[in-house]
């Protein structure tokens, strides 16, 4: 068999399940291009990034950007049917390599259902699903159909060794590489006691997620102004969510300021001195861009019902949803699950964070490790890693230097 030279196409199906994904691997896809002489021909399934990057989705990708136990079950027979149609995709296309993106219950499955069919096929894991606070099963269902798993989270490889998950690389999380429009620039966040401090309130980005939280943000927000005095209110906001989300905030005290492009997102983030936030990436954003905040979150009704069924496994130091304190080991951040989600307790750790307390000074210290702790031994940008990963699965060379 001839080896492919740098004629030969680069074959890579891509799965995103949902629109992080589907940015990072726009990202993934621009790094590859940079480091291989091959052209790179994508197929597979994504949004409007990997469009832009040359891939035609096979579906939209609504139709499995799908949250929560609950919601997976109302929209199950299409979830079956995109399952079926990508996998019969991926096995007439025969790619040099497969990479799932994120959005496990998706997926997987796919990954699954892949190898068995074609198991010649290599299948990249990019980002792998939280076995290090719960259902840690995965990790070793995982290595039966993924070749090689890449981590955004420095402490994963050493979970999946030892949970006996697959090969498992961390190649750094996607925010190194925009932390320049997270961090404020000089006189963009105006020290405490210049005028009222700015409050970021971020409930989620998922309908569902806003839902659960948005009262309980809502009466806290209430609470603090009450408390520290006026403050400026600040909501980021995916679009689709925004008129919702404008309506549910129309009995606040303090009205937001709604904003809903990732400008103004990144904007309020170098202005804000503290946040109310639901557990998620935005956690990490806000730790890396300096802004102590609060932390809580409310499962899907069926998942916290089951979720005294599942043996927690904590292999990171500390036991927390949170993910600056996870990488650091310290519990930095307040959080609050469900019951414990409530406005009176929000409230209360969120006021000393608008002033120049003990609290503050605390959170603010713990994430100044962050960059030690999250940066690559090389420096190398972690979509350029994660490319460079990808090539070595797939067989392929990078460009010679």
């Amino acid at each position: 068999m001839t080896a492919p030279d740098a004629t030969t196409p680069l074959n890579v199906f891509i799965v995103a399940g949902e629109e992080s994904g589907d940015q990072l691997g726009a990202a993934l896809v621009a790094s590859l291009r940079a480091i291989t002489d091959r052209p790179v021909v994508l197929s597979g399934v994504g949004g409007e990034r990997l469009a832009a990057a040359g891939q035609v989705s096979l579906f939209p990708l609504q139709d499995i950007a799908v949250m929560g136990m609950t919601e997976v079950i109302g929209r199950l027979p299409t979830l079956i049917e995109r399952i079926r149609q990508t996998v019969e995709a991926a096995v007439v296309a025969r790619p040099d390599v497969v990479v799932l993106i994120d959005s496990p219950d998706f997926t997987h499955r796919v990954g699954r259902r892949i190898r068995k069919l074609a198991p010649a096929i290599p299948i990249v894991g990019y980002v792998s699903p939280s076995v290090w606070a719960w259902r840690q099963g995965r990790a070793r269902k995982m290595a039966a159909f993924v070749d090689r798993l890449l981590a955004i989270l420095p402490f994963e490889p050493e979970v999946h060794a030892h949970l006996g998950g697959p090969p498992c690389v961390y190649v750094g999380h996607p925010l190194l590489e925009r932390i320049g429009v997270l961090r404020p620039g000089a006189g963009e966040r105006r020290p405490l006691g210049e005028g009222p401090p700015l409050l970021l309130v971020l409930p989620g980005s998922r309908r569902s997620e806003v839902r659960r939280l948005i009262d309980d943000f809502g009466a806290a927000v209430a609470a603090v102004v009450e408390h520290v005095g006026p403050c400026e209110v600040v909501l980021p906001a995916v679009p689709h969510l925004a008129d919702e989300i404008r309506q549910r905030t129309r009995s606040w005290p303090v009205a937001p300021a709604i904003v809903v492009t990732e400008g103004e997102k990144h904007a309020a983030f170098r202005r804000a001195h503290a946040a109310l936030a639901a557990s998620g990436t935005v956690s990490l954003e806000l730790a890396l861009a300096g802004v102590p905040m609060v932390v809580a979150y409310r499962l899907d009704a069926i998942y916290r019902s089951l979720k005294r069924l599942n043996r927690v496994v904590r292999i990171a130091r500390v036991s927390s949803m949170v993910l600056p304190n996870i990488i650091i080991g310290e519990n930095a951040v307040p959080e609050y699950l469900d019951d414990d989600a409530a406005s009176a307790k929000l409230a209360a750790a969120l006021a000393p964070l608008l002033a120049n307390s003990p609290e503050r000074a605390s959170q603010l210290a713990a994430f100044s490790r962050l960059d030690e702790a999250m940066r690559l031994p090389d420096g190398r940008p972690p979509s350029v890693s994660a490319a460079e990963a990808v090539l070595e699965v797939a067989g392929a060379k990078p460009r010679q230097a």
